[in-house]
């Protein structure tokens, strides 16, 4: 069962946000690391994943990316720290990364 994944990035605690979605969170987040595209995330060196929610469809997976962009910037921080706090870097928790 492929899974897919909305994710949250940051340059470090409560700075510049990004959210996206992916079905391989592992080679997207490398793609943000290595700056393979231009772009925001690059531009303010986005590359700590600091939340991130498994979805089963890529409908789901658009639909919530969709609403978290829409979110204030408060409610997205509210977000991250009530599942990571420390706003530590996930990365070693996704799988296959």
């Amino acid at each position: 069962m492929m899974a897919f994944y909305v994710y949250i990035l940051a340059n470090k605690p409560k700075g510049t946000l990004y959210v996206g979605y992916t079905d391989d969170l592992g080679r997207r987040l490398h793609e943000h690391r290595e700056k393979v595209r231009a772009g925001f995330t690059q531009k303010y060196a986005l590359d700590r994943l600091v939340y991130f929610e498994p979805l089963e469809t890529r409908e789901q997976a658009k639909q919530r990316e969709r609403r978290l962009k829409h979110w204030l910037r408060a409610w997205k921080i509210d977000l991250i720290e009530q599942h990571n706090p420390q706003w530590r870097d996930l990365s070693d928790d996704i799988p296959h990364f």
